[in-house]
């Protein structure tokens, strides 16, 4: 479900790391403030909660930096990137790196807009700590197609962390490798679930001081999930309630048992 190439560091055990995470998320209730889409904002509150840390979700200029400097973790995704969006994310990038604060960018069809592409492109100026995209986004930023080599070399020049999910989710720091296998076809059919998803790869980035780690674990937790909770939904409307249900009851020992490493 999980392989991780050798590399210069020794292998992790993703699904311990994952649980440990998990459970610290829990105990210490951080909180992730998420400026993301419209489409998205319920679901990735109700994802955090359900993983058990605090989501906030202002969009206000005039409040982002406090609520930013506040959060242990910040989220930029550029759906829905009206003119609040675009004033406030330059505010809450900047604070979070006045406060040495982990955050995370969602290029969220910059491969459609060409203004988008330019904002994320400014955006990536402040250092994110992940970029989590799919191919089609990545193409669109790196302005080469998504191959394994080109991600690395993206994440190696940038210095940064890229996770490209998809039907396996591939995750590198630019020397390190690690792809995801975990999943569920239906998490294809409920909005925002890449988005909420992200919010999660954020508040673990405040737990471990390797991103790349903190993100594989994330993404991993997410895709068990899905997994557990496909086994007893007929369609996307019964998937998101159980989905939730599947991640607020995620274990570490469930974690071990569906995320071993091949």
């Amino acid at each position: 479900m999980t392989s991780a190439p050798a590399s210069s560091r020794d292998t992790i055990d993703l699904p311990e790391l994952a649980g440990s995470l998990l459970e610290r998320l829990r105990a210490e209730r951080n909180r992730v403030h998420a400026i993301t889409n419209a489409a998205a904002q319920t679901f990735t509150a109700n994802l955090l909660l359900a993983a058990g840390g605090i989501p906030s979700l202002t969009v206000a200029p005039e409040e982002v930096t406090s609520f930013t400097s506040r959060s242990s973790a910040l989220l930029v995704n550029l759906g829905t990137l009206n003119r609040n969006r675009r004033e406030a994310i330059p505010q809450a990038i900047a604070t979070a790196r006045d406060h040495a604060k982990p955050w995370v960018l969602d290029p969220v069809f910059v491969e459609v807009s060409p203004p988008r592409l330019e904002f994320a492109h400014s955006c990536l100026a402040g250092e994110p700590c992940v970029l989590r995209c799919n191919a089609s986004e990545f193409a669109a930023i790196a302005g080469e197609d998504a191959t394994p080599g080109s991600v690395q070399t993206f994440a190696n020049s940038h210095g940064t962390v890229v996770a490209l999910t998809g039907a396996v989710d591939l995750v590198t720091d630019g020397t390190r490798l690690i792809r995801i296998e975990s999943g569920h076809p239906l998490m294809g059919y409920v909005t925002a679930m890449g988005c909420a998803g992200t919010a999660l790869v954020a508040a673990f980035t405040a737990l471990h001081d390797n991103a790349l780690e903190a993100t594989a674990a994330a993404l991993l937790v997410v895709g068990i999930a899905g997994e557990i909770a496909a086994c007893g939904a007929n369609g996307p409307g019964m998937f998101q309630p159980a989905f939730l249900d599947a991640l607020f009851n995620l274990n570490p020992a469930t974690l071990v048992v569906h995320g071993k490493i091949s």
